[in-house]
């Protein structure tokens, strides 16, 4: 008998623990979520196809109704935005999020409306994403309940933000732990790498806000490097990482960061989890954590009833051509390496672009991968 009053104490003051961490007396919301781009020898953004990439969602997400949208041109390739919703009592919501200078093209729960304005002339060079927005009405929060989820035979990253402890969701008849939505924009990203002649690497800004936080990464051939950059203000240069990083310390550490800046554990965790295979895949890239007035100002969220508390930690991701990455591209071209092509996937046709190599090999593996992303629209 005391065996069991001591389990129900210790099982009670759990629950206070949560409810008290997650949710106070009324509705927290958070999210996170990434902005891909390129960089070109300048640090400018470049235009690329950044819904080229191999299909990587399950078959009941739902995608914007766009012909030939992965050649879409852009500049940035908004990922995996997930809203997660706590509350110690049933709400029914509703949440409007605008994309001044992009579009929401993938999303579920199924939203209420979704919108695009853009421009016939822009549609393939990357400037025609003026506006998009989506709703989602009736949104209602289910604390404590766990109603079936849809899932499918195939493995998705998209399962791993699920493992967190958020409300499950019912929006009509679908049921989830979040609100998933990704897009395509043309804005100017917050931060532009480029190399200098002496072979370091420079940091600049172009937001008044203050980066936090940056990584400069790279993987050759799995060896690994990192350096991290804080207080991002105006131009740094640093020297390119050493190649003696520990990967599972790196992942240690950006979950621990993500924690600092307003995400709970458990959506650290599992944002890490579900990029871990694509950020940390061969080639340099600069990872940075967006200021959050200029997350508010690229994608104003509005819900109500207003949250107590929100949260909203978006990473910013811009791939580099460094010199081992072109090295390497050069090596497989000569010696007609596809394999070695395929592993920088939808970022290949944009560094080709970079060095002006105009050779029919590279083209033809170009048109392979392609063809290899296109096999299926979904994961079943």
């Amino acid at each position: 008998m005391k065996i069991a009053t001591n389990t129900a104490w210790i099982s009670a003051i759990a629950a206070l623990s949560l409810g008290s961490i997650h949710a106070k007396d009324g509705l927290v919301v958070h999210e996170w979520g990434t902005f891909t781009s390129v960089a070109e020898e300048h640090g400018l953004p470049v235009q690329w196809a950044p819904l080229s990439g191999t299909e990587d969602l399950p078959c009941f997400v739902s995608k914007l109704d766009l012909k030939n949208y992965k050649a879409f041109a852009g500049m940035v390739r908004m990922e995996t935005p997930v809203l997660f919703f706590y509350s110690q009592r049933p709400v029914t919501a509703s949440v409007h999020v605008d994309f001044p200078k992009g579009w929401i093209t993938e999303y579920y729960p199924q939203p209420s409306n979704v919108t695009k304005d853009y421009s016939e002339q822009g549609i393939n060079t990357g400037l025609a994403y003026k506006s998009g927005s989506a709703d989602w009405n009736s949104v209602r929060i289910l604390p404590g309940e766990n109603p079936p989820l849809p899932s499918g035979q195939g493995s998705s990253r998209y399962y791993e933000a699920r493992k967190t402890d958020a409300a499950a969701l019912s929006v009509g008849n679908q049921n989830e732990r979040m609100i998933f939505y990704r897009g395509i924009g043309s804005f100017l990203p917050p931060l532009q790498p480029k190399f200098m002649p002496t072979g370091k690497l420079q940091l600049r800004t172009t937001i008044p806000d203050p980066i936090p936080l940056a990584i400069v990464f790279e993987n050759r051939g799995g060896k690994v490097g990192y350096r991290f950059v804080r207080g991002l203000s105006e131009a740094v240069e640093v020297d390119p990482p050493e190649m003696t990083g520990d990967l599972t310390q790196l992942r240690k550490q950006l979950v621990a960061e993500l924690v600092e800046f307003g995400l709970y554990r458990k959506e650290a965790l599992a944002m890490v989890e579900t990029w871990h295979d694509s950020w940390f895949e061969e080639g340099m890239r600069v990872f940075y954590v967006v200021p959050r007035p200029q997350t508010d100002a690229l994608l104003p969220l509005k819900i109500a009833p207003a949250p107590e508390s929100t949260a909203r930690v978006f990473v910013g991701r811009v791939e580099v051509l460094s010199p081992w990455t072109r090295r390497t591209i050069q090596d497989a071209v000569e010696t007609r390496d596809v394999a070695t092509l395929k592993k920088f996937g939808r970022f290949l046709e944009p560094f080709a672009a970079q060095m002006q190599d105009r050779s029919s090999f590279l083209r033809e593996a170009q048109l392979e991968i392609a063809k290899a992303a296109n096999t299926g629209s979904c994961i079943r």
